[in-house]
């Protein structure tokens, strides 16, 4: 079922009004019709709709039933996670997206081959936000994560992660406690009642990992140091499996 998403203000009584790219999407590329049924999420609710009239520029429909997104983990994870090489954030953003993440944060650490540059940073934020929003569709989020500019500043990430009610940072030096473990301590099963989510920040570095001074700022920031088991993962598959640990934790 098409799946759209909305701000609050576009839900009026008993109608949902799509405009811009949503009425252009609806009404072009996928060719739906009067009559047709499709989902629409305000960030916070889920309607079952019944397209019902079209103009052009919007297309009405009439809500048939709407129920809180059932969709989203019981807690929110922010990823933190540094500036691979090439492509690779855009995939690590799509699969953090069908996996859970709320937001994705890119940030610059000591062995990143990759750069921020300031003059493009708008464009490539617009890029990967419209990347994390095709996956939301496509995975049936209800709410679309968000993909906020690179940080550059190491400190203002930890300070931040650190700030969650779990911060995991992941890390193949030594000194770590395992996943499992942390998750067992410090994230019980019986968590996040939906007006109690916990707040969950995982930590990623590049293709070259943390230097040993970042790790130690982490630490003294009181970050979790973890390991990822026996094998040393991909910057691109470490994200996906820390986040893919989390659902089953939580019986997802």
């Amino acid at each position: 079922m098409p799946r759209f998403f909305v701000e609050p203000s576009a839900v009026r009584g008993g109608v949902v009004v799509l405009t811009g790219d949503n009425a252009r999407h609806a009404s072009y590329s996928l060719r739906l019709a009067v009559g047709d049924i499709v989902t629409v999420c305000d960030q916070t609710l889920t309607y079952t709709c019944r397209l019902s009239h079209f103009n052009g520029a919007e297309v009405m429909a009439e809500i048939l039933s709407s129920h809180p997104a059932d969709t989203e983990p019981p807690y929110r994870a922010i990823l933190f996670q540094a500036l691979p090489k090439g492509d690779k954030l855009d995939t690590v953003i799509q699969k953090a997206v069908e996996l859970g993440a709320a937001e994705i944060v890119p940030f610059e650490s000591a062995h990143c081959i990759m750069k921020s540059k300031p003059e493009a940073e708008d464009r490539k934020t617009e890029r990967r936000q419209k990347i994390a929003e095709e996956a939301a569709k496509q995975s049936g989020r209800g709410i679309i994560p968000t993909v906020r500019r690179t940080e550059t500043n190491f400190a203002k990430v930890i300070a931040e992660a650190a700030a969650c009610d779990l911060a995991l940072f992941c890390y193949e030096g030594t000194g770590t406690c395992p996943l499992d473990v942390l998750l067992d301590l410090h994230f019980p099963r019986n968590a996040g009642a939906a007006d109690t989510r916990p707040v969950i920040g995982v930590v990623i570095g590049s293709e070259g990992g943390f230097s040993p001074e970042e790790a130690e700022a982490a630490r003294a920031a009181g970050l979790m140091m973890t390991g990822l088991g026996p094998r040393i993962l991909r910057t691109e598959t470490a994200s996906g499996f820390v986040l893919s640990c989390l659902a089953f934790h939580s019986g997802l």
